[in-house]
């Protein structure tokens, strides 16, 4: 309780951005169910300051993070060594702003000053990330956006944030995009920035472990001070922290990503993929079209292997994508609906499991608008090889659901043959 009492008293000094959020493990098992003029002199005067700030530009677009390196050894007394680096961008959509990780590096910090050890867990050794992101606003109005990226990775017991004291100030995403400013992004403009995240060394080798680490990208808001106000959905960015690591994200590609594979909860193979299969039904005001689905054979790693403890005889994953077209005058709640498989002759049902997408409250198919969904379904593996992948397999989709769960559709659903 001590320690996070100091915890969060550095955070409040530090000021947003610097925190480190607490988060519960989701232990629920799996169910099988359920610009002046100026004169020559100035611009002679003004000549340094203008080198220097394309200086800094430069080395901020080639993600070059040396010189960040020297002034965290500094700051800390430590000694650095790069563990991995990577400089391929990935990027995500917000309805016309732009997040992008552009870059990032995993240092090895080590016999660091004591004053640093508190978001290290106490210890003098340990890992930072430094992670280059950008955020462009190509809307004709100005946009607000709080860059809370907050990273996590399988069997972690919290969020890691960004440490504001490892890095020049100047540099940080959440001094250029903060509360002084209202987290203003202008029309049209681009801002990029750092990030700092810290572990101590025994938390850097469960990541190491792992190999991956996932990071949150929150949606932008349209109105000042009104969080509530989305432009865009949340998303996420995977980074592999080791060569393992980067063979999982590269072979995690060929999967729809549901949380199984967004949050690397364990090794999918695929069985059976058929994509582009385009049928659709009517539900009320919804197109629901499938576009298709995979069969995978799925193993739980460690971390993640008590929510499967029904399955004693392997797993096998179905993950259906769909495309919803909401012609109706209400919003579609991603996080609501549910849906079925019937196996086996019609004789056994297998529920869809919520808990294995990254539907949150809030994420809605406005009214006029189409987008994307998932559903998933565990299947046990030796019931599946002997029976149930031999026989036609449907699935019954809805009913349309809005918000405050409300039935859209009058409870009709929509039946597809797998």
């Amino acid at each position: 309780m001590v320690l996070v009492t100091m915890m969060l008293a550095l955070f409040i000094l530090s000021g947003c951005g610097s925190g480190e959020k607490e988060t519960a493990n989701d232990n629920e098992d799996v169910s099988k169910e359920d610009n002046e003029e100026v004169d020559d002199e100035e611009v002679q005067e003004d000549e340094p300051e203008e080198e220097a700030e394309s200086e800094e530009t430069n080395r901020a677009a080639t993600g070059d993070f040396a010189e960040l390196i020297t002034y965290m050894e500094d700051k800390t007394e430590g000694t650095a060594n790069v563990l991995y680096e990577n400089k391929e961008s990935q990027v995500h959509e917000l309805d016309g702003v732009t997040v992008s990780l552009d870059a990032y590096t995993l240092v090895e910090l080590n016999d660091f000053h004591t004053n640093f050890d508190i978001p290290f867990n106490d210890e003098t050794d340990g890992g930072v990330i430094i992670a280059q992101y950008t955020v462009t606003n190509e809307l004709d109005q100005d946009v607000y956006y709080m860059p809370t990226f907050y990273l996590s990775f399988t069997g972690a017991d919290k969020a890691y944030n960004n440490y504001k004291e490892l890095l020049p100030e100047e540099e940080q995403l959440p001094e250029k995009l903060s509360p002084s400013n209202d987290y203003t992004l202008k029309a049209g403009e681009s801002v990029t920035g750092y990030y700092a995240y810290p572990f101590g060394k025994s938390h850097l080798q469960q990541a190491l472990d792992v190999g991956t680490v996932a990071i949150e990208v929150p949606s932008a808001e349209a109105e000042k001070g009104d969080f509530g106000n989305p432009i865009g959905k949340d998303g996420k960015f995977t980074l592999s922290l080791n060569e393992a690591g980067a063979e999982k994200v590269a072979a995690n590609e060929a999967f729809y990503k549901d949380k199984v594979t967004t949050d690397d909860m364990g090794e999918k193979k695929m069985l059976k993929e058929e994509s582009d299969i385009g049928e659709s039904e009517q539900l009320g005001d919804v197109t629901v079209t499938l576009e298709g689905y995979q069969i995978t054979e799925f193993t739980p790693n460690e971390i993640e292997a008590p929510r499967f403890t029904d399955f004693n005889n392997g797993i096998v994953l179905l993950t259906a994508k769909f495309e919803l077209d909401n012609k109706g005058s209400e919003p579609i709640n991603l996080s609501s609906m549910s849906s079925k498989l019937i196996v086996n002759d019609g004789s056994q049902y297998i529920l869809d499991q919520g808990m294995l997408l990254n539907y949150r409250y809030g994420d809605l198919i406005e009214a006029g608008e189409s987008g994307e969904y998932l559903q998933i379904y565990t299947l046990d593996k030796e019931q599946y090889d002997k029976i149930w992948k031999d026989k036609p397999i449907e699935l019954e989709f809805g009913p349309i659901r809005g918000e405050e769960a409300k039935d859209l559709s009058k409870g009709k659903t929509a039946t597809f043959e797998l």
